[in-house]
This record gives structure tokens, C-alpha cells and sequence, in this order.
């Protein structure tokens, strides 16, 4: 199987994953739907798939519970920049902690700020400016510790590391 359909196998499973436990992993708080496992899975799909394949999921997942009614519209900007940071930091560092770091300052900071004009404009809602950041802060916070455990316990199974080495970006190992 090619590199390239082995990454959009993985982003396919990844994005069914998140998606499917969005429909009873989440926590509602004022007009957004905190979703720890979507920080998860964009802090694992950062490191192992790279920046493209992480935004890409992201996206795919922030569309589909849109579409299924178990997300917000808030979803697109905190994933997607929350993954794109996650990606870009991880690739410059190797450090999964870099990954985590972006996760949190992306969606926790960025995308939370990212969120007020859409709630404002699109929705006619008015919101604080900094109304999302603490709960998006905590959610990413809260997800990004997780993959880290699971990232580091994952490199402990021999199989499991060679499979993270062969589809990390750059064919670099993790």
C-alpha cells in the first residue's frame, strides 16, 4: 500500500472514530459543545499524519457533526487551527509536547478568539470576547494530556512504534 493511501486511511478511521464517540463524548457549555476526543485525535493525527492530513480531519469531522447535529459551528475554527498547530510545531520540534502545546494554543486560545465573530455575526449571538477561551482552554488541555499518555503508551508496543515510524511525516520515527 503507498504512503499517501495509507495517510488518508488512517485521516478515513480517524475522522469515523472522533465522530462517532462525538455523539456521547461532550460537554455543553453556553453556545459551544466541548469535545476533549476531537483534541485528542487532533494531537495523534498531528504527529503521525502532518499538518495537511490533521487539518483535513478536523474539518471532516467538524463537517460531520454539523451535519448530524452533534457539534456547533464553533467546531471549524478551534479544531482546524488547534490541528494545524499542533502539526506545524510537532514537525519543527519532534517534541510530542510541541504537539500538545499547539493543540492548546490553537484551539484554546486561537480558535476560542477565532469563535466570537461567528458567534456575533452569524448568529446574532452577543458574546463576550473572551467568553470562549476558558472553556476551550480546559477542553484542549484536558485532551491534549490525554494523547499524550496515549502517544507514550503506544511507543511502549514494539508493532505499534514501527507503525507510528512508517506513517509518521517524513518517514521520521516519533
Amino acid at each position: 500500500m503507498s504512503k499517501l493511501l495509507r495517510k488518508m486511511t488512517l485521516t478515513g478511521m480517524f475522522t469515523a472514530i472522533t465522530t462517532l464517540t462525538s455523539s456521547f463524548v461532550f460537554v455543553p457549555v453556553g453556545y459551544a459543545k466541548i469535545f476533549p476526543i476531537q483534541h485528542v485525535v487532533n494531537v495523534i493525527t498531528a504527529v503521525i499524519l502532518g499538518p495537511f492530513f490533521a487539518v483535513t480531519q478536523a474539518f471532516l469531522v467538524s463537517l460531520i457533526r454539523n451535519m448530524t447535529g452533534t457539534g456547533s459551528i464553533f467546531a471549524f475554527p478551534g479544531s482546524m487551527i488547534g490541528a494545524l498547530l499542533a502539526a506545524v510545531l510537532y514537525q519543527k520540534t519532534k517534541k510530542m509536547g510541541f504537539a500538545c502545546l499547539g493543540e492548546i494554543l490553537g484551539t484554546g486560545i486561537l480558535g476560542s478568539l477565532a469563535c466570537y465573530p461567528i458567534a456575533v455575526l452569524l448568529l446574532g449571538k452577543k458574546a463576550a470576547l473572551f467568553g470562549f477561551v476558558p472553556a476551550f482552554l480546559l477542553s484542549s488541555l484536558m485532551g491534549s494530556l490525554l494523547a499524550l499518555l496515549l502517544l507514550k503508551g503506544l511507543l511502549k508496543n514494539h508493532y505499534m512504534r514501527r507503525l507510528l515510524y512508517e506513517n509518521s511525516t517524513n518517514n521520521r520515527g516519533i
